[in-house]
């Protein structure tokens, strides 16, 4: 057989499908609201073009044939598929169904992410979510390069990405001290830095986050301390776990107080300035980015 000969329409399966059912010509071009004759025209022209007899025929019954047979399941399974074309294409329209990839900066994760995709997924099932966690800058390259869809990231935009870029705040929340069990004095207040002994700084570094970076080291200098940097680490859990080890004392967004790790404590600031540092979380975007998947996330996100 010619595969360059095939052009079959859906009319001739949906023809062929009723016949099959029937197994017999007048009543299947009664259901088809069509007389017989052009019925017929149209099966002997679908044989024809498979190049094969779909049907045996005679004055006292209709049959199929092998061929017949292998087809019958495999056009109704076409013709359901062409069914659902019109849903399939006003879901994808209506941002209903699709994909959207989604970064993240650690303190999202212990914060506004879990209920985030947890109310996402509940309104949109059958988007496939895909997620990764990254800091701001390689989340800023990944969208200039079209790698993500959006991100939730900690500001500011670089005036390069910002013009390429949308941005929605997101939420604000203080800096907090995570030390070491036994180093913060007794009670649960806030803790002023300059009553703690001399211990190591571990922070992010700043070119992964250098808005995160000055506030925290702006704490030290509006209390007249110059700390030194004993680690660096990209990822609050490390950051956290390098606590836990007795290496350090480090400032980290209140959030993640709720990541829980033995020989650790946490605790609020208290000093020269009423209040610590906000440290900021927002979501950033392409700007020409016209999903629908993702224009239904950001209107979501707007109303929570």
């Amino acid at each position: 057989m010619n595969l360059e000969r095939i052009s079959l329409q859906l009319r001739q399966l949906r023809y062929f499908v009723t016949v099959a059912e029937e197994l017999h010509f007048g009543r299947a071009a009664a259901r088809l609201h069509m007389t017989q004759p052009p019925l017929s025209q149209a099966i002997a022209t679908l044989e024809d073009t498979l190049g094969a007899p779909l049907f045996l025929r005679n004055r006292r019954q209709v049959v199929l044939t092998d061929a017949g047979a292998a087809l019958l399941p495999e056009a109704r399974r076409l013709l359901d598929s062409a069914a659902g074309l019109p849903d399939l294409v006003r879901r994808a329209a209506a941002g209903e169904s699709g994909r959207l990839a989604l970064s993240f900066v650690t303190p999202a994760d212990y914060s506004v992410l879990p209920p985030l995709l947890r109310d996402y997924s509940a309104a949109y099932p059958n988007v496939q979510l895909v997620l990764q966690e990254a800091t701001t800058d390689v989340q800023i390259d990944d969208l200039l390069h079209e790698r993500i869809d959006a991100g939730l990231v900690i500001p500011p935009l670089s005036d390069k990405a910002g013009a390429q870029l949308d941005y929605m705040k997101v939420l604000e929340e203080p800096l907090v001290l995570c030390a070491p069990t036994g180093v913060l004095p007794a009670g649960s207040g806030p803790v002023d830095l300059r009553t703690l002994r001399t211990l190591p700084l571990i922070i992010f570094p700043r070119k992964s986050a250098p808005a995160l970076h000055d506030a925290i080291l702006s704490c030290f200098h509006e209390a007249g301390l110059s700390p030194e940097i004993g680690q660096e680490a990209i990822q609050m859990q490390t950051i956290v776990s390098l606590v836990s080890a007795g290496m350090g004392l480090a400032l980290v967004p209140q959030s993640v107080s709720n990541l829980m790790r033995p020989g650790v404590e946490y605790r609020a600031l208290a000093g020269p300035t009423p209040l610590a540092p906000l440290v900021e979380l927002g979501l950033a975007w392409r700007r020409d980015n016209a999903s629908p998947v993702l224009r239904g996330f950001l209107e979501l996100l707007r109303k929570e």
